[in-house]
Protein backbone atom coordinates (compact mmCIF):
# COMPACT_ATOMS: atom_id res chain seq x y z
CA UNK A 1 0.00 0.00 0.00
CA UNK A 2 0.99 3.61 -0.52
CA UNK A 3 0.56 5.43 2.79
CA UNK A 4 0.79 9.11 3.74
CA UNK A 5 1.61 9.42 7.44
CA UNK A 6 0.91 12.78 9.10
CA UNK A 7 2.74 13.36 12.40
CA UNK A 8 1.74 16.03 14.90
CA UNK A 9 4.44 18.63 15.60
CA UNK A 10 3.61 18.57 19.30
CA UNK A 11 4.72 14.94 19.44
CA UNK A 12 8.22 15.85 18.28
CA UNK A 13 9.39 17.82 21.30
CA UNK A 14 10.33 21.41 22.05
CA UNK A 15 14.14 21.28 21.98
CA UNK A 16 16.64 19.71 19.56
CA UNK A 17 17.74 17.06 22.08
CA UNK A 18 14.15 16.21 23.07
CA UNK A 19 13.08 15.99 19.44
CA UNK A 20 16.00 13.78 18.44
CA UNK A 21 15.06 11.36 21.22
CA UNK A 22 11.35 11.36 20.44
CA UNK A 23 11.73 10.78 16.70
CA UNK A 24 13.56 7.49 17.37
CA UNK A 25 10.38 5.59 18.23
CA UNK A 26 8.52 7.27 15.37
CA UNK A 27 11.30 6.35 12.95
CA UNK A 28 11.31 2.74 14.14
CA UNK A 29 7.58 2.51 13.51
CA UNK A 30 7.88 4.05 10.04
CA UNK A 31 10.64 1.60 9.09
CA UNK A 32 8.56 -1.36 10.34
CA UNK A 33 5.68 -0.19 8.15
CA UNK A 34 8.08 0.05 5.19
CA UNK A 35 9.53 -3.39 5.97
CA UNK A 36 6.00 -4.81 5.75
CA UNK A 37 6.03 -3.89 2.06
CA UNK A 38 4.42 -0.43 2.11
CA UNK A 39 5.46 2.81 0.41
CA UNK A 40 5.53 5.63 2.94
CA UNK A 41 5.48 9.41 2.62
CA UNK A 42 5.77 11.48 5.80
CA UNK A 43 4.18 14.84 6.58
CA UNK A 44 4.81 16.51 9.93
CA UNK A 45 3.50 19.43 11.93
CA UNK A 46 5.80 22.18 13.16
CA UNK A 47 3.81 24.21 15.69
CA UNK A 48 6.26 24.22 18.61
CA UNK A 49 9.31 24.24 16.37
CA UNK A 50 8.35 27.12 14.08
CA UNK A 51 7.17 29.01 17.16
CA UNK A 52 10.59 28.51 18.75
CA UNK A 53 12.36 29.79 15.62
CA UNK A 54 10.03 32.76 15.27
CA UNK A 55 10.37 33.57 18.97
CA UNK A 56 14.17 33.48 18.80
CA UNK A 57 14.25 36.00 15.98
CA UNK A 58 11.62 38.18 17.67
CA UNK A 59 13.53 38.22 20.95
CA UNK A 60 16.82 38.97 19.25
CA UNK A 61 15.21 41.78 17.27
CA UNK A 62 13.58 43.28 20.37
CA UNK A 63 16.89 43.20 22.27
CA UNK A 64 18.80 45.12 19.58
CA UNK A 65 21.06 42.22 18.63
CA UNK A 66 21.08 43.38 15.03
CA UNK A 67 18.90 40.45 13.95
CA UNK A 68 16.11 41.24 11.49
CA UNK A 69 12.51 40.22 11.99
CA UNK A 70 12.31 36.98 10.03
CA UNK A 71 9.33 36.52 7.66
CA UNK A 72 7.14 33.66 8.81
CA UNK A 73 7.50 31.75 5.54
CA UNK A 74 11.26 31.66 6.09
CA UNK A 75 10.72 30.43 9.66
CA UNK A 76 8.59 27.63 8.23
CA UNK A 77 11.35 26.70 5.79
CA UNK A 78 13.86 26.54 8.66
CA UNK A 79 11.55 24.27 10.64
CA UNK A 80 11.13 21.94 7.63
CA UNK A 81 14.89 21.54 7.40
CA UNK A 82 15.38 21.11 11.14
CA UNK A 83 12.65 18.51 11.65
CA UNK A 84 13.33 16.78 8.35
CA UNK A 85 17.01 16.43 9.21
CA UNK A 86 16.20 14.63 12.46
CA UNK A 87 13.58 12.40 10.87
CA UNK A 88 15.57 11.41 7.81
CA UNK A 89 18.75 10.79 9.80
CA UNK A 90 16.96 8.52 12.27
CA UNK A 91 14.88 6.72 9.62
CA UNK A 92 18.05 6.11 7.60
CA UNK A 93 19.77 4.62 10.65
CA UNK A 94 16.92 2.13 11.15
CA UNK A 95 16.74 1.32 7.43
CA UNK A 96 20.42 0.38 7.59
CA UNK A 97 19.85 -1.59 10.78
CA UNK A 98 17.09 -3.58 9.07
CA UNK A 99 19.16 -4.06 5.92
CA UNK A 100 16.58 -2.29 3.75
CA UNK A 101 17.96 -0.87 0.51
CA UNK A 102 15.99 2.37 0.56
CA UNK A 103 16.78 6.06 0.78
CA UNK A 104 15.06 8.72 2.89
CA UNK A 105 15.01 12.33 1.78
CA UNK A 106 13.47 15.61 2.96
CA UNK A 107 11.98 17.99 0.40
CA UNK A 108 11.70 21.65 1.38
CA UNK A 109 8.17 22.03 0.09
CA UNK A 110 6.20 25.04 -1.09
CA UNK A 111 2.42 24.86 -1.15
CA UNK A 112 0.40 27.22 -3.30
CA UNK A 113 -2.43 29.12 -1.63
CA UNK A 114 -5.01 31.54 -3.01
CA UNK A 115 -4.87 35.17 -1.86
CA UNK A 116 -8.65 35.20 -2.33
CA UNK A 117 -9.01 32.52 0.37
CA UNK A 118 -11.33 33.96 3.07
CA UNK A 119 -8.68 33.10 5.67
CA UNK A 120 -6.63 36.08 4.52
CA UNK A 121 -9.43 38.39 5.66
CA UNK A 122 -9.64 36.67 9.04
CA UNK A 123 -6.18 35.83 10.47
CA UNK A 124 -6.64 33.45 13.39
CA UNK A 125 -3.37 31.54 13.90
CA UNK A 126 -1.27 32.97 16.77
CA UNK A 127 2.50 32.87 16.16
CA UNK A 128 5.56 34.07 18.01
CA UNK A 129 5.91 35.77 21.38
CA UNK A 130 3.69 37.93 23.58
CA UNK A 131 4.05 41.71 23.36
CA UNK A 132 2.77 44.67 25.34
CA UNK A 133 0.05 46.78 23.75
CA UNK A 134 2.60 49.49 22.98
CA UNK A 135 5.04 47.07 21.35
CA UNK A 136 2.30 45.47 19.28
CA UNK A 137 1.05 48.85 18.07
CA UNK A 138 4.58 49.88 17.10
CA UNK A 139 5.22 46.65 15.17
CA UNK A 140 1.80 46.80 13.52
CA UNK A 141 2.64 50.29 12.27
CA UNK A 142 6.18 49.37 11.22
CA UNK A 143 5.58 45.93 9.69
CA UNK A 144 1.85 45.82 9.02
CA UNK A 145 1.38 42.83 11.34
CA UNK A 146 -1.98 42.06 12.92
CA UNK A 147 -2.09 41.47 16.69
CA UNK A 148 -4.80 40.20 19.03
CA UNK A 149 -5.01 40.14 22.82
CA UNK A 150 -4.47 36.57 24.02
CA UNK A 151 -6.17 35.51 27.26
CA UNK A 152 -4.86 38.43 29.28
CA UNK A 153 -1.24 37.41 28.69
CA UNK A 154 -0.41 40.11 26.17
CA UNK A 155 -0.70 40.61 22.43
CA UNK A 156 0.31 38.04 19.83
CA UNK A 157 0.65 38.28 16.12
CA UNK A 158 -1.90 36.30 14.13
CA UNK A 159 -1.58 35.03 10.56
CA UNK A 160 -4.07 33.47 8.13
CA UNK A 161 -4.54 29.70 7.77
CA UNK A 162 -5.55 29.21 4.10
CA UNK A 163 -6.34 25.90 2.44
CA UNK A 164 -3.70 24.33 0.15
CA UNK A 165 -4.36 24.64 -3.57
CA UNK A 166 -1.45 22.64 -4.99
CA UNK A 167 2.02 21.41 -4.08
CA UNK A 168 4.74 23.18 -6.06
CA UNK A 169 7.22 20.29 -5.90
CA UNK A 170 4.64 17.56 -6.57
CA UNK A 171 6.35 16.19 -9.70
CA UNK A 172 9.68 15.53 -7.99
CA UNK A 173 7.85 14.11 -4.94
CA UNK A 174 5.96 11.65 -7.16
CA UNK A 175 9.18 10.67 -8.93
CA UNK A 176 10.99 10.03 -5.64
CA UNK A 177 8.08 7.98 -4.29
CA UNK A 178 7.77 5.97 -7.50
CA UNK A 179 11.49 5.21 -7.27
CA UNK A 180 10.88 3.61 -3.85
CA UNK A 181 12.22 6.34 -1.58
CA UNK A 182 10.79 7.42 1.77
CA UNK A 183 9.94 11.09 1.31
CA UNK A 184 9.46 13.67 4.08
CA UNK A 185 7.52 16.56 2.62
CA UNK A 186 4.96 19.33 3.24
CA UNK A 187 6.45 19.92 6.70
CA UNK A 188 4.26 22.17 8.81
CA UNK A 189 1.69 22.13 6.02
CA UNK A 190 4.24 23.44 3.53
CA UNK A 191 5.68 26.91 3.01
CA UNK A 192 2.69 28.99 1.88
CA UNK A 193 3.34 30.76 -1.41
CA UNK A 194 1.34 32.69 -3.97
CA UNK A 195 2.06 33.09 -7.66
CA UNK A 196 3.03 36.59 -8.77
CA UNK A 197 2.76 37.20 -12.52
CA UNK A 198 6.01 39.19 -12.51
CA UNK A 199 8.16 37.65 -9.78
CA UNK A 200 6.85 34.06 -9.76
CA UNK A 201 6.34 32.28 -6.44
CA UNK A 202 6.41 34.46 -3.36
CA UNK A 203 6.15 33.42 0.30
CA UNK A 204 3.32 34.81 2.42
CA UNK A 205 2.86 35.06 6.19
CA UNK A 206 0.43 32.24 6.83
CA UNK A 207 0.17 28.73 8.27
CA UNK A 208 -1.34 25.86 6.29
CA UNK A 209 -2.88 23.13 8.42
CA UNK A 210 -0.65 20.07 8.03
CA UNK A 211 -3.64 17.67 7.91
CA UNK A 212 -5.12 19.47 4.90
CA UNK A 213 -1.68 19.47 3.26
CA UNK A 214 -1.38 15.74 3.96
CA UNK A 215 -4.79 15.19 2.35
CA UNK A 216 -3.72 17.16 -0.74
CA UNK A 217 -0.48 15.17 -0.91
CA UNK A 218 -2.32 11.84 -0.56
CA UNK A 219 -4.48 12.74 -3.56
CA UNK A 220 -1.47 13.90 -5.58
CA UNK A 221 0.48 10.64 -5.15
CA UNK A 222 -2.66 8.47 -5.34
CA UNK A 223 -2.18 7.06 -1.84
CA UNK A 224 -4.27 4.16 -0.57
CA UNK A 225 -4.24 5.30 3.06
CA UNK A 226 -4.06 8.61 4.87
CA UNK A 227 -2.85 7.89 8.41
CA UNK A 228 -3.04 10.83 10.83
CA UNK A 229 -1.19 10.17 14.07
CA UNK A 230 -2.04 12.37 17.02
CA UNK A 231 -2.37 12.35 20.82
CA UNK A 232 -5.47 10.13 21.15
CA UNK A 233 -6.21 6.52 20.21
CA UNK A 234 -9.54 7.23 18.52
CA UNK A 235 -11.88 10.01 17.49
CA UNK A 236 -14.49 10.64 20.18
CA UNK A 237 -17.87 12.31 20.31
CA UNK A 238 -19.05 14.08 23.46
CA UNK A 239 -15.34 14.41 24.22
CA UNK A 240 -14.33 14.96 27.85
CA UNK A 241 -17.86 14.38 29.19
CA UNK A 242 -19.49 11.43 30.96
CA UNK A 243 -21.06 10.53 27.59
CA UNK A 244 -17.73 10.33 25.74
CA UNK A 245 -17.79 7.64 23.05
CA UNK A 246 -14.79 6.42 21.04
CA UNK A 247 -15.53 5.64 17.39
CA UNK A 248 -14.08 2.66 15.51
CA UNK A 249 -15.52 3.63 12.13
CA UNK A 250 -16.91 6.84 10.66
CA UNK A 251 -18.66 7.11 7.32
CA UNK A 252 -18.52 10.39 5.43
CA UNK A 253 -22.20 10.94 6.24
CA UNK A 254 -21.65 10.36 9.96
CA UNK A 255 -18.55 12.54 10.02
CA UNK A 256 -20.39 15.43 8.38
CA UNK A 257 -23.25 15.05 10.87
CA UNK A 258 -20.87 15.25 13.84
CA UNK A 259 -19.04 18.21 12.28
CA UNK A 260 -22.35 20.08 11.98
CA UNK A 261 -23.09 19.27 15.62
CA UNK A 262 -19.77 20.83 16.65
CA UNK A 263 -18.46 17.57 18.10
CA UNK A 264 -14.84 18.23 17.07
CA UNK A 265 -12.69 21.05 18.42
CA UNK A 266 -11.42 23.67 15.96
CA UNK A 267 -7.66 23.61 15.58
CA UNK A 268 -7.56 20.11 17.08
CA UNK A 269 -9.70 17.17 15.93
CA UNK A 270 -11.87 19.10 13.45
CA UNK A 271 -9.22 19.62 10.71
CA UNK A 272 -8.14 15.99 11.07
CA UNK A 273 -11.66 14.68 10.48
CA UNK A 274 -12.28 17.16 7.66
CA UNK A 275 -9.01 16.19 5.96
CA UNK A 276 -9.91 12.50 6.21
CA UNK A 277 -13.37 13.12 4.75
CA UNK A 278 -11.85 15.08 1.86
CA UNK A 279 -9.37 12.29 1.11
CA UNK A 280 -11.99 9.54 1.09
CA UNK A 281 -14.21 11.70 -1.14
CA UNK A 282 -11.32 12.10 -3.59
CA UNK A 283 -10.51 8.37 -3.51
CA UNK A 284 -13.66 6.33 -2.75
CA UNK A 285 -11.68 3.11 -2.32
CA UNK A 286 -9.19 4.76 0.01
CA UNK A 287 -9.20 4.67 3.79
CA UNK A 288 -8.30 7.42 6.24
CA UNK A 289 -7.28 6.57 9.81
CA UNK A 290 -6.83 8.72 12.91
CA UNK A 291 -4.90 7.12 15.77
CA UNK A 292 -2.29 7.72 18.45
CA UNK A 293 1.32 8.30 17.46
CA UNK A 294 2.44 5.07 19.14
CA UNK A 295 -0.33 3.00 17.53
CA UNK A 296 0.27 3.54 13.81
CA UNK A 297 1.12 -0.07 12.97
CA UNK A 298 -1.83 -1.43 14.95
CA UNK A 299 -4.16 1.11 13.34
CA UNK A 300 -3.10 0.00 9.86
CA UNK A 301 -4.01 -3.58 10.86
CA UNK A 302 -7.46 -2.41 11.99
CA UNK A 303 -6.78 -3.14 15.66
CA UNK A 304 -7.16 0.45 16.90
CA UNK A 305 -7.81 3.95 15.66
CA UNK A 306 -10.83 5.42 13.87
CA UNK A 307 -11.29 4.56 10.20
CA UNK A 308 -13.06 7.09 7.97
CA UNK A 309 -14.61 5.35 4.96
CA UNK A 310 -17.39 5.62 2.39
CA UNK A 311 -20.88 4.57 3.36
CA UNK A 312 -20.95 1.78 0.79
CA UNK A 313 -17.93 0.15 2.40
CA UNK A 314 -19.23 0.04 5.97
Amino acid sequence: MKIVIALGGNALGNTPSEQLELVKETAKQIVRIVKAGNEVVVVHGNGPQVGMINLAFDNSYQNDAGTPLMPFAECGAMSQGYIGYHLQQTITDYLNEEGLDKECVTIITQVLVDLKDPAFNNPTKPVGMFYSKEQSEEMAKEKGYIFVEDAGRGYRRVVPSPKPVSIVEEDVIKQLVNDGNIVITCGGGGIPVVMDEVDGYEGVDAVIDKDFAACKLASVIDADVLLILTAVDKVCINFNTDKQEALDVLTIEEANKYIQEGQFAKGSMLPKVEACVNFVKSKPQGVAIISALSQGEEALKGKTGTRIINKEEK
